[in-house]
């Protein structure tokens, strides 16, 4: 237990920052400034990338490490490495479920408002010189090569090239062994609980600069592509975020209630995550807190080190939905009348690759690639209809993945029987210390 819950007075309400020192508020005053300086100002907009990127490499710098020491503390802290297979065995039947289940939904949708009936677009027109780029990262993101590229070529390189798939695959392996060995590793254990205290307030540290970075990330955005893109192929867009907003409410609502809480006060909960995540349209650059509040939050450390990692690649709830909404659109834009049997077959393809292309720069967009490139019926050319425009869908994406795996990990600890109930809902209420109050050691015990 990370806070004793029974202790008089742990969870009072603690005494709330200054309102201009909450993080989710500077964050949104970033992005609206953002917004502000990309639309009227859009070359000096567009001049603000690197803000946005050095944040983003900010946080990837600390990712590798932080995911490594939770998932190697909590395994070898656990001993039972019968329940380690039980948890992960568990995370990916409800992976493998809700992202069949969002692929569904996407189809489903895309049959009933066919966002892309009436543009009769002629493919040999199109511009595919930009989707080429795309392409060619298709064809590199097989089964055979995904599941080879999980193998480090050492132990250090899992940890320096930033793989998110390799750093879990040698985590588990090095939790595991230290497990093992039992009491001759409870020194190295110790050691590595205390890095992870220190790997966490870097991230805190970190974190001080999500603003800035919101801010440059939002403004190349405006900058560069303009508001007026989403005007263009406004019936797709509006679709595809009104799709993802019922399945956050309805779908995971449903499971979040089944599981006795909110989603919308587990939104509340994780609000600064995810504007910082809508800002920098990348789900990882909040991945580092995800970890450390569902663990505040009273979800099992173990629980967290697996779930968290591998539904990033694995639970892509947005980006399943995007796929087979998209690949639709393009069908029914160039006037292609697909069958039920075509569409099954584009539901499993999309399946399959959304693995294979599992931690790709621009994953949502390549994994589309290539779908349509197995896919013969529907025209790979088509992909430049909505190139301008996927920018602004990568946020809604990440945005739906984020409460996705966070939801996953309540509802796995929740499984487990190991969810800390009096904590959680006090977290989901507030009523938990900031991090910089809890005594050293806390996050993570």
């Amino acid at each position: 237990m990370i806070i004793d819950a029974s202790s008089p007075g742990a969870l009072a309400r603690p005494p709330r920052k200054r309102w201009y020192a909450q993080l989710y508020l500077q964050v949104l005053v970033a992005i609206v400034a953002g917004v502000t300086l990309g639309h009227f100002a859009p070359e000096t907009g567009a001049a603000m990338k690197p803000l946005g990127d050095v944040f983003i490499k900010l946080v990837k710098m600390v990712i590798a490490p932080v995911i490594f020491l939770t998932i190697v503390t909590g395994i070898a802290g656990m001993r039972d490495l019968a329940s380690v297979g039980r948890v992960a065995g568990k995370a990916f039947a409800y992976f493998l479920f809700f992202s069949t289940l969002a692929l569904i939904i996407g189809m489903i949708v895309a049959n009933v408002v066919r966002p892309g009936d009436g543009l009769n677009i002629d493919p040999a027109t199109l511009d595919t010189a930009k989707v080429s780029e795309f392409a060619a990262k298709a064809e590199d993101s097989s089964i055979t090569g995904f599941l080879t590229a999980i193998v480090p070529d050492t132990f250090l390189s899992s940890l320096s090239d930033g793989n998110l798939l390799q750093v879990l695959f040698v985590s588990i392996l090095f939790g595991i062994s230290l497990a093992m060995i039992g009491d001759r590793g409870a020194r190295l254990l110790d050691l590595l609980e205390d890095a992870s205290i220190a790997f966490f307030k870097l991230v805190g540290i970190v974190m001080k600069a999500a603003p800035v970075g919101a801010f440059g990330a939002m403004a190349f955005t405006i900058g560069e592509y303009g508001i007026g893109t989403l005007a263009n192929l406004a019936a797709l867009v509006a679709t595809f975020y009104l799709t993802s907003l019922l399945f956050v409410l309805v779908v995971l609502g449903l499971v979040a209630r089944a599981c006795g809480f909110s989603i919308l006060k587990l939104i509340a909960y994780l609000r600064a995550e995810l504007l910082l995540v809508l800002g920098t349209s990348s789900s990882e650059s909040a991945l580092p807190s995800l970890i450390e509040k569902m663990e505040r939050a009273g979800c099992p450390k173990t629980v967290v080190g697996l779930v968290v990692p591998t539904g990033y690649s694995f639970n892509l709830d947005g980006t399943n939905i995007y796929m087979t909404l998209a690949a639709l659109f393009i069908a029914q834009a160039c006037n292609v009348d697909l069958s039920i049997g075509e569409q099954l077959l584009l539901l499993g393809v999309a399946m399959i690759s959304s693995k294979g292309a599992a931690g790709v720069t621009g994953a949502g967009f390549i994994t589309l690639a290539a779908t349509l490139s197995i896919v013969p019926s529907v025209p790979v050319a088509g992909l430049a209809l909505i190139l301008g425009i996927d920018r602004f869908m990568s946020e809604c994406r990440s945005l739906t993945n984020f409460i996705g795996n966070a939801v996953a990990t309540v509802v796995v600890s929740k499984w487990e029987g190991r969810l800390d109930k009096a904590q959680f809902d006090a977290a989901l209420a507030g009523r938990l210390p900031p991090v910089e109050e809890l005594p050293e050691g806390a996050i993570g015990a």
